[in-house]
């Protein structure tokens, strides 16, 4: 597979990998298709294992590559860093409290941002779920677009790796949006339809990360810490906690670190 990806353009190879990650997004969607309902502590462990791919990527795919390249600036290496994750995190609670959204299994009452009233339950749904998708496409453009800038430590096999981790946690969240509006009456195909859009905001986060970097280089340590930043916040507000509220704690935590333990074995072995 690294191989494959050795004579593409960056920016393909950025385009390919949120179009993987989109699509499992989509085949998660899909199950609406065989199945009547999901087990809830089936999806709480796969959300306590996407917080863990999430962290270990911010790590070793993000963070890592975004001091290195910091080193030897005019500012000391900490100081993009810190300051583009900060601008990540801020940047996912601003629209945290903008954009109206209902995450799954929650009633209307708990609908966030600016008069969610307004919009229909599938649309809530899946802004939700798009909100999560973001950072992810984000992550996996900059990642691709260090390897571009020659980084020791940003490899294309860590790309790769870090578009394979997202990728499998990306399954169950498209289920997670197809089939509550299943259960409400909505057919099968518009549910999965629903379900897959969630998705789509990856591939154009992807290629704008990607962009960014390759053409605005001096960006690139804020660019790999504004996804770190990002996915950081989207774990701590809304994936840890909700893998852990129907009482699944324990699966739920040791999800996280099966979680993690791939995605650093992943993004080692690979990379």
């Amino acid at each position: 597979m690294v191989d494959y990806f050795l004579g593409l353009d960056p920016i393909l190879q950025a385009t390919i990998a949120t179009l993987f990650t989109w699509g499992m997004t989509a085949l998660g969607a899909a199950l609406v298709f065989t199945t009547r309902g999901f087990n809830q502590q089936f999806m709480d462990g796969m959300l306590g294992f996407a917080g863990g791919v999430m962290i270990a990527a911010s790590f070793w795919s993000l963070l890592a590559p975004a001091l290195e390249r910091a080193e030897g600036g005019a500012l000391p290496a900490w100081a993009p860093v810190a300051i583009g994750f900060l601008a990540g995190g801020g940047f996912l609670w601003l629209a945290d409290k903008l954009l109206p959204h209902l995450h799954p299994g929650l009633t209307m009452e708990s609908a966030e941002g600016l008069n969610p009233e307004r919009k229909r339950r599938s649309t809530l749904l899946v802004l939700a779920i798009t909100l999560h998708n973001i950072p992810e496409g984000l992550a996996v453009g900059v990642a691709f677009g260090a390897v571009a800038a020659d980084l020791p430590s940003a490899s294309l096999g860590g790309a790769i790796a870090l578009a394979i981790g997202i990728g499998i946690q990306n399954f169950p969240e498209g289920l997670a949006v197809s089939m509550p509006l299943r259960r409400e009456g909505m057919s099968r195909r518009k549910s999965f339809a629903y379900g897959q859009a969630s998705g789509i905001v990856e591939p154009i986060a992807g290629v704008t990360g990607a962009l960014a970097v390759i053409f605005m280089q001096p960006l690139l340590p804020y660019a790999l810490a504004f996804a770190a930043g990002a996915m950081i916040f989207v774990v701590a507000e809304e994936v840890i906690p909700g893998s852990q509220e129907n009482g699944n704690t324990d699966l739920a935590s040791m999800s996280l670190m099966i979680g993690f333990t791939i995605m650093m074995i992943l993004d080692v072995a690979l990379g």
